[in-house]
């Protein structure tokens, strides 16, 4: 072999050995997942609010941080399977959609920081030591407050003062219906009226839910938040239409699929600030050392269209209330 092509041979291994070094000692991108409880349909609006705060932030998706995405479509039972999947990857910061989540992704690891947008009381399902020092790998913003599901009965029954009989939707695989059904029952022995709660689990218990309201002959339906509820909503809007039941529903995106009226926090506020907690684990913070926070947005929002169509009069106190009327 001639003495230049050894050099050059020896230049070019030399080369590739150097970028091999380098391609080891290079930092990978932080990796974030997102665990959603509801369809990626359903989770668009809000979950663009946290890509724009990450991004605020300084993070730009395929550029300096990468995040995989991961949708139950409403379907409790897909959940841990989904966790296991997302924690294979081993990410840095585990994102969540729902208190169910949280503990599907618990069972799965007992290390990755979890950041959870809608957390059902923490400290009574041991998911939080407190919500001012968490003290584990849970954090996050709550997704009710003291209250609010006794206020949308009470709002819900404004509509139709003389009602007598609401009907409820429940869901016993949600971890925190019950403590809201008991703030429904509280609310309800105030105003004097019967509570008529249907379990409602999976899509093919909707109708004939919808079916048991109009035998037990109920005046308006309160919906509770869930997963389901969410990823159903424009057919529990028809159904609630063909009923002729004005129903109250937990979110802005009920409403704005056909829904009488929403009153209840606002999700995307809540994801956006879920990108403030997942820039700070990813500096080197834990979350144990980050208080749970509180809802800080709450929304009303009026589907006029739908209330004309149920020949309903929204009464002037409350359209003056709203922050959103849908013509």
């Amino acid at each position: 072999m001639k003495r230049r092509e050894f050099i050059s041979l020896l230049g070019g291994a030399a080369f590739a050995w150097t970028r091999a070094v380098n391609a080891q000692v290079s930092p990978r991108r932080p990796l974030v997942t997102v665990l959603s409880s509801v369809t990626s349909e359903a989770a668009a609006r809000y979950m663009s609010g946290f890509s724009q705060s990450l991004q605020e932030l300084g993070y730009v998706e395929d550029r300096n941080i990468d995040i995989v995405w991961r949708y139950a479509d409403g379907d409790q039972e897909r959940m841990p399977l989904l966790a296991d999947e997302l924690v294979r990857l081993k990410p840095d910061v585990i994102v969540t959609g729902s208190t169910d989540a949280v503990l599907a992704v618990m069972q799965a690891t007992a290390a990755i920081p979890i950041v959870c947008t809608v957390l059902t009381d923490p400290a009574a399902f041991g998911l939080v030591e407190s919500q001012a020092r968490p003290g584990g790998q849970v954090t996050g913003i709550l997704t009710t407050l003291e209250g609010l599901t006794g206020k949308q009965l009470e709002l819900l029954h404004e509509l139709v003062p003389g009602a007598t009989r609401i009907g409820m939707t429940l869901n016993a695989r949600m971890r925190g219906h019950t403590a809201w059904q008991q703030e429904v029952k509280v609310a309800a022995n105030a105003l004097g009226v019967t509570l008529v709660p249907v379990d409602i689990r999976t899509a093919n218990d909707l109708a004939p839910g919808f079916q048991t309201f109009v035998r037990e002959r109920v005046e308006l339906v309160l919906l509770l938040g869930d997963a389901l509820v969410m990823s159903e909503r424009r057919q529990i809007a028809d159904l609630a239409a063909a009923a002729r039941l004005p129903s109250m529903y937990a979110y802005r995106e009920y409403a704005v699929a056909g829904g009488l009226i929403s009153y209840g926090i606002n999700l995307r506020e809540s994801y956006r600030r879920a990108a403030a907690y997942v820039d700070k684990i990813l500096k080197g913070s834990k979350p144990g050392d980050l208080p749970v926070e509180f809802p800080t947005k709450l929304e009303m929002v009026i589907n006029f269209k739908t209330a004309k169509a149920l020949g309903l009069t929204i009464p002037q106190s409350i359209l003056l209330s709203a922050d959103e009327v849908i013509e």
